[in-house]
């Protein structure tokens, strides 16, 4: 006031400003109330794509798979349990192996033969998570058990006198603990990431199954993450599991080819051919799978068909190959069944 100069009115722009804060304000909570209010709550699973009216004659040779997978692994389980002469680390990694492949297939195969026989589409959002986090878990569980029934056998058959003292209970407590928490931690971001995501516009998804790629690629936000998670877990848990599982079998192979007895090689390779035959099936599988996901666009029945049967076939293959390649396995099927006296008479 006394040297004459006055202080500029900031008014009107603090007016402007405080308005357009409001606006903005206001445009978020619009923004997150529609946000919610499209939100999808549930997934419609529309089965196998390019052949639904024709897609439920597929149920009764999948519902027979299914039937097989339960009642043959509840078997090599109860075989397993009743039979004293069974109870070593290769039999206890079987049954293992029995409990993971009843598991992967009952992760599926109820909601996709309820689509097929009822048309019970719906999934709800915790549901299909889950879903996610349990078929990745029991395939990553059944990869870690090929690993240590391959270490199991390379100790066997390289290292005989060495054998009872490495490969004992509390070394197969150890490995299935181990198993367990490296797949049950590391596939819990394949879940959480997927539900993380937005999902507001499309619900259908052309599957019979929540898989993590056919959910993701209906979020309407960058999904980069979500694959390169996918891509990083195949890479660390599964083809570390295979690389490792293959160059145990590799040197199983240069010390059996080394022995010089000819009889002795015949029953090391046979010990190791049923494993053999359901890793070589079961990592084919996978890379088929994966390979046909980049066709999947131009035959998209393909990919999912494949990944369908990956779920049910080998849960079922797996007793069936045991039962019919090892003899200490197949006699104490014999005798759990009461067939021993029978087949000793004839």
């Amino acid at each position: 006031m006394g040297n004459g100069t006055t202080q500029p009115d900031d008014g009107p722009e603090r007016s402007e400003l405080g308005k357009c804060y409001c606006l903005i304000f206001i445009f978020q909570i619009v923004r997150d109330a529609n946000s919610s209010r499209f939100q999808v709550s549930e997934f419609i699973l529309m089965g196998l794509p390019g052949i639904h009216e024709w897609q439920h004659q597929l149920s009764l040779p999948m519902a027979l798979l299914y039937l097989l997978a339960l009642v043959a692994n509840l078997f090599v389980l109860i075989t397993i349990h009743h039979e004293p002469t069974l109870h070593q680390p290769m039999y206890q990694f079987l049954g293992i192996l029995a409990v993971v492949d009843i598991g992967l297939a009952t992760t599926s195969m109820p909601k996709i033969l309820a689509i097929l026989w009822f048309d019970s589409k719906a999934i709800s959002l915790p549901e299909c998570f889950v879903q996610i986090y349990a078929i990745h878990s029991f395939m990553c569980m059944e990869s870690g058990i090929f690993l240590c029934m391959a270490l199991d056998r390379y100790i066997a058959i390289c290292y005989p006198l060495q054998y009872p003292s490495i490969i004992t209970e509390a070394f197969v407590i150890k490995a299935i603990l181990f198993m367990v928490l490296r797949n049950g931690l590391l596939t819990i971001p394949v879940p959480v990431l997927a539900a993380h995501r937005h999902y507001y516009s499309k619900n259908e998804i052309d599957h019979c199954m929540c898989s993590n790629l056919g959910v993701t690629s209906l979020a309407c936000d960058d999904i980069t993450i979500n694959r390169f998670y996918q891509l990083a877990l195949a890479w660390l848990v599964v083809g570390s599991d295979m690389i490792l599982v293959f160059a145990s079998y590799a040197l199983i192979v240069h010390s059996v080819l080394k022995l010089n007895s000819a009889e002795a090689t015949s029953k090391a390779l046979s010990t190791c051919s049923s494993h053999l035959i359901l890793i070589i099936f079961f990592y084919t599988a996978i890379i088929l799978v994966s390979v046909t996901h980049l066709a999947e666009r131009m035959v998209p029945l393909i990919p999912v068909l494949l990944n369908v049967l990956h779920i049910v076939i080998p849960p079922s293959l797996n007793p069936m190959v045991y039962a019919l390649r090892t003899q200490e396995l197949r006699e104490s099927f014999q005798r759990v069944l009461g067939l021993s006296e029978y087949v000793s008479r004839k």
